[in-house]
């Protein structure tokens, strides 16, 4: 149907309505919000679709009766036939008069905009915009500290070469040591900040690297598992980035979950439908998951966990920078990293597109 061609690659999920309330065409979209394949949707009537309704069906006849467009904002919709927790939907709904009937009878144009994922959309992006700010700031004072660690530590060094008491040279020693420190915490710090190279990807040989890298370093302790999808295509992405990125998130897992009974990780690749990616609606995209059985992460705190030096972790078991640069690298990909965690269960969820946008303004 070329009439309904732009609607496949929307977000917004679209039903089309004919008499009695028919489906007669449904997106993308509304397959994976109204989670029924386009064949059980297309001939069923929205009572069959949902268990109740109530506020919905009289925008429908108002629509029809005044040939006009309604809107219902936080619309609470239950599916028929799922357990209360998968069934309940809230969403904002604008129904609309088709003027020019189509050839299949349509008569009314149904629009679904799910609040949960707006809610999470704007969420995200201001996180974003937070971090951004953050890692700027640190950026900054990384290039402000460069300069005299350089100083401090060729001073020392010069003074060292001047010394006969070895118990002094060892003081000198500790200098040169944390300077050196410090300068390995700036360079890191600074990394990020260069651009990606895309180029065509086999996801499934970089994760294979990455999980031969975990076993070596936690393989006596932990279980680390893989659950691919080899049918994935290849990915545009830095490879080198991007296995800093699943490296940063499964090492910061395994040593989450130390101190579980069984401590557990696994890798995991999916396709994921429908999703919105730096302001772009994809109909399919890399989706990557890390998961660990460890205690969680308090809800109080998961908004911080990517900012730059945010560690929970005690002192000198960890810089706070390993899920900021993650976060960087996968922000210049034009991808998402998600965050769903309990006691018991944390997923990270990379998210990517399979092709690299063709304008560069997203940058």
């Amino acid at each position: 149907m070329t009439e309904t061609a732009g609607l496949e690659i929307i977000s917004t999920a679209v039903l089309l309505l004919g008499a009695a309330r028919k489906i007669s065409y449904a997106n993308p979209a509304a397959e994976h919000l109204l989670q029924l394949s386009k064949r059980q949707l297309v001939g069923a009537q929205l009572t069959a679709i949902f268990r109740d309704a109530d506020r919905l069906y009289p925008a429908l006849d108002l629509a029809l009766t005044h040939r006009a467009s309604y809107t219902e904002q936080e619309l609470e919709l239950h599916l028929s036939g799922k357990e209360n927790g998968a069934s309940r939907l809230l969403v904002n709904c604008t129904v609309s008069f088709l003027e020019n009937a189509k050839a299949d009878g349509a008569q009314l144009v149904v629009e679904f905009r799910h609040i949960d994922q707006q809610l999470k959309i704007a969420r995200e992006e201001k996180i974003a915009e937070q971090n951004q700010a953050n890692r700027e700031l640190v950026r900054n004072l990384a290039h402000e500290i460069k300069n005299p660690l350089g100083g401090l530590r060729g001073a020392a060094q010069l003074l060292e070469a001047e010394l006969d008491s070895p118990q002094l040279v060892e003081y000198t020693q500790v200098i040169i040591g944390e300077a050196d420190r410090l300068q390995n915490l700036v360079n890191r710090l600074l990394t990020p900040h260069k651009l990606p190279r895309f180029v065509a990807t086999d996801i499934h040989r970089l994760l294979d690297r990455v999980l031969q890298l975990m076993r070596n370093e936690f393989g006596n302790t932990h279980r680390i598992d893989a659950d691919f999808d080899v049918s994935l295509p290849e990915v545009q992405c830095d490879a080198e980035q991007m296995t800093q990125v699943i490296l940063n998130i499964a090492r910061n897992a395994c040593q989450s979950c130390a101190a579980a009974k069984a401590p557990q990780v696994n890798l995991r690749t999916r396709v994921a439908r429908q999703v919105v990616l730096a302001k772009r609606s994809h109909r399919m995209a890399l989706e990557i998951s890390i998961v660990d059985n460890g205690t969680g992460i308090p809800f109080e705190i998961r908004d911080r966990i990517f900012y730059p030096l945010f560690t929970t972790r005690t002192e000198g078991t960890g810089s706070g920078l390993g899920l900021s640069i993650a976060q960087t690298f996968v922000a210049q990909h034009f991808g998402a990293i998600e965050v769903d965690s309990e006691p018991g269960h944390t997923q990270f969820r990379v998210l990517l597109p399979f092709t690299h946008p063709t304008d560069t303004d997203a940058h």
